[in-house]
């Protein structure tokens, strides 16, 4: 069998911190060695893929359409190999670190009070966690487990579904106190407020009633549903937001219900992992933990 040329850990390492810093001296530094063996180590690489990856333009170095591909690849496979790195060094000590990715108001919200129950049966295990908004690629990022909202579908990961949402439009008492709301329609005449992520919520809340409404994709947009209900308790508008993220400002009055019409959502809740740590010990017991959290 002929044996494999593969580019080396170390050309990959000097690649990727060269595109980037779009600079092989501020690479060198961070890696420690010299831009010299920068450049020696991106040469040999673009000798060995026939392709060139970077190209000078007026001093400035840039990577070329085929570099951009590479960088993409290269990303994953270090991610991976660090990744892997990890999961094997946490078994060398009494303690294994479990690193997780969720949604901030779902973290916050639901999340974190099912977590003492876990860390008591479990003492050697901690968990990492890390704030995301929207999907990506837990193996090039480095996660074993993570929290999706979303169609339940996603490449290379085992899903399991936790529960649909049930979206519904709040806002502050005193807000409301003046108007007079005696139909859906009139929910447009008030400022409405909006997750950036979801763009299109409430032109869907206005549609499954019957109503075409032009002020629907209007109104303030907000990356977090934590300031998106922050500013609706102070009186900026009317939000749509999943109940569970705001039952504590439902049950004390500091929000109310402004048109009693749930939106239930096409897509829901998903605990996620990678399907090749499926059988990883720490992985396994917290899923198990966390499904057994979700009422049947």
């Amino acid at each position: 069998m002929m044996g494999r040329h593969l580019p080396s850990t170390n050309a990959m390492q000097c690649f990727e911190a060269a595109a980037r810093h779009l600079s092989f001296t501020r690479a060198a530094e961070e890696l420690n060695i010299t831009q010299s063996a920068v450049s020696k180590q991106v040469a040999q690489l673009e000798t060995q893929l026939q392709h060139k990856l970077f190209r000078r333009v007026r001093r400035s170095l840039l990577l070329t359409p085929e570099g951009a591909i590479y960088l993409s690849e290269v990303r994953k496979i270090l991610a991976q190999i660090e990744m892997s790195a990890n999961v094997i060094m946490t078994y060398s000590g009494h303690s294994e670190v479990l690193k997780v990715a969720t949604l901030p108001s779902f973290g916050s919200r639901w999340l974190a009070d099912k977590l003492p129950a876990f860390l008591a049966a479990h003492p050697r295990i901690s968990l990492e966690f890390h704030d995301k908004v929207e999907d990506f690629d837990l193996a090039q990022a480095g996660f074993e487990v993570a929290f999706f909202h979303g169609h339940g579908s996603w490449p290379n990961l085992e899903c399991h579904k936790l529960f649909d949402e049930e979206v519904v439009a709040v806002a502050a008492p005193d807000l409301l106190a003046g108007g007079n709301i005696r139909s859906a329609r009139d929910i447009g005449e008030f400022p409405l407020l909006h997750l950036s992520t979801r763009p299109d919520a409430w032109h869907q809340w206005f549609a499954q009633q019957g109503i075409a409404s032009d002020r629907s994709y209007h109104g303030s947009r907000f990356e977090t549903f934590h300031m998106l209900v922050r500013t609706a308790m102070a009186g900026g508008g009317i939000a749509l937001v999943p109940r569970f993220v705001v039952e504590e400002e439902l049950a004390s009055q500091r929000l109310v219900i402004a048109w009693r019409h749930t939106l239930v959502s096409a897509s829901a809740y998903y605990l996620v992992y990678p399907e090749h740590l499926g059988e990883l010990s720490k992985v396994k017991q917290f899923v198990e933990h966390i499904r057994r959290c979700v009422p049947a």
